[in-house]
């Protein structure tokens, strides 16, 4: 589902299903954007956080802007990663050709800070445990492309151009339905009591599936 409505998607949103059940949300946080802090990608699984007052959306804004929330990713990637952790460094803006997507080598770029470390190898890809640093518009995927370590399922950046091939495991991966991320888990100070709270979503069917095959295999 896409978050919120825009062009070629104005309706059957996120918001348009928040704004069904919950109709006192509008105005908060602006027209068409309704109790909306931050956002997913379309396609990507996991946990979003939605501010349900005028005061909530305040305060949460103000965590994702100073970088105070906390925000784990799991992904596939293809390749063997060779270290068991890391950092990716590498500026990210709007992509110079193709408007739609994003680059690291755009003419204006902002800062982008990844880290990840290994959860689990496969013959052909890895998995991935990632933390943001900073929130860049397809960050994880523009990064991972980057370092040659496409997600699996991604379309638009590579993860079904770059690796064409994977031999016994080709047409297993190649039938993911969707980039494989999740957003897993997602912590914050609560608003009103100013506690840290954590919060994390299983992983999805899908992921969960194409893993156990993957171990299978």
């Amino acid at each position: 589902m896409v978050v919120h409505p825009a062009p070629g998607n104005y309706t059957g949103t996120i918001v348009n299903g928040l704004l069904y059940h919950c109709p006192d949300l509008e105005g908060i946080g602006g027209k068409l954007r309704p109790g909306i802090v931050h956002r997913l990608d379309k396609y990507t699984s996991g946990a979003l956080v939605v501010a349900k007052t005028a005061g909530a959306h305040r305060h949460l804004s103000s965590q994702f802007k100073s970088r105070q929330v906390i925000k784990e990713y799991i992904a596939l990637v293809y390749g063997k990663m060779t270290e068991e952790s890391g950092r990716i460094m590498l500026p990210i803006g709007r992509h110079p050709v193709e408007r739609k997507k994003m680059s690291t080598h755009s003419r204006k770029s902002r800062t982008a800070e990844t880290w990840w470390r290994i959860k689990e190898r496969f013959k052909h890809t890895t998995l991935v445990g990632i933390t943001l640093k900073t929130g860049r518009t397809h960050q994880i995927r523009v990064h991972f492309a980057a370092v040659k370590h496409p997600i699996v399922g991604d379309t638009v950046y590579g993860g079904q151009k770059v690796w064409k091939r994977v031999g016994d495991e080709d047409d297993l991966l190649r039938s993911a339905p969707r980039q494989m991320l999740h957003a897993w888990r997602l912590g914050f100070m609560h608003p009103r009591t100013e506690s840290m709270v954590s919060f994390e979503a299983p992983i999805s069917q899908d992921l969960a599936q194409l893993l156990e095959a993957l171990r299978r295999a």
